[in-house]
């Protein structure tokens, strides 16, 4: 099984890395990290690169697509090198998939007119300007072979259900304890209707910055 994951400048980190530590676990799994040429792409913090082994001219199908999100999505809206290069992949796929704003790119692409699909909080309310119907209370849609994580860690929770449809419940579970994800959270912050005014102010902060 191809897994295609789409990088490029200023992706949200954990949205492609959360993802890949589950499903490249799964058995027959190749996984080819791919941006607009080869090398490393750097994320949004600017501290951390992932290397693209792959130029997005040398990808032309998949199994599986993944598209991150991160602040450098929306450059990449408007970028029709990458939309179409999202619909020739989307066009082979089982499994077309993304994580938090990441969504928003294949929203722009088309591909999510009249489904259902989720996103970061911050930008849920864009989806419906390229014809999605959002969802704010569900880490991951799925409608079609479209299935959509919320923001960030909710990719993590993606792979997993997207792990026990290919590779069956038992699967899922063992990559599931293999990487031990069990959250037990510090703090119940972790939805934008568990957050307080004041930490939402501050998220609001961290985006603007």
């Amino acid at each position: 099984m191809r897994i295609a994951i789409l990088l490029y400048p200023d992706f949200t980190t954990l949205d492609a890395v959360g993802p890949y530590e589950v499903l490249s676990r799964l058995p027959g799994a190749e996984v080819v990290f791919t941006a607009a040429e080869r090398g490393p792409v750097r994320n949004d913090v600017g501290s951390l690169s992932v290397t693209a082994e792959a130029a997005l001219h040398e990808v032309d199908s998949a199994d599986l697509l993944l598209v991150p999100g991160g602040p450098g999505t929306r450059a990449q809206l408007t970028d029709e090198a990458v939309l179409d290069w999202v619909r020739r992949v989307d066009a082979t796929t089982t499994w077309t998939t993304s994580v938090c704003s990441g969504s928003l790119i294949l929203a722009a692409a088309g591909l999510l007119e009249g489904r259902r699909a989720t996103s970061h909080w911050g930008v849920l309310d864009e989806l419906p300007r390229y014809g999605a119907v959002p969802v704010g209370d569900e880490r991951v849609v799925i409608d079609g072979k479209y299935a959509i994580a919320a923001g960030v860690s909710a990719g993590i929770d993606l792979a997993l259900t997207l792990a026990g449809r290919i590779g069956g419940d038992t699967t899922a579970q063992a990559i599931q304890l293999l990487i031990e994800y069990d959250p037990q959270p510090p703090y119940a912050s972790g939805a934008l209707a568990k957050a307080s005014p004041e930490v939402v102010e501050a998220v609001n902060r961290l985006m603007q910055d």
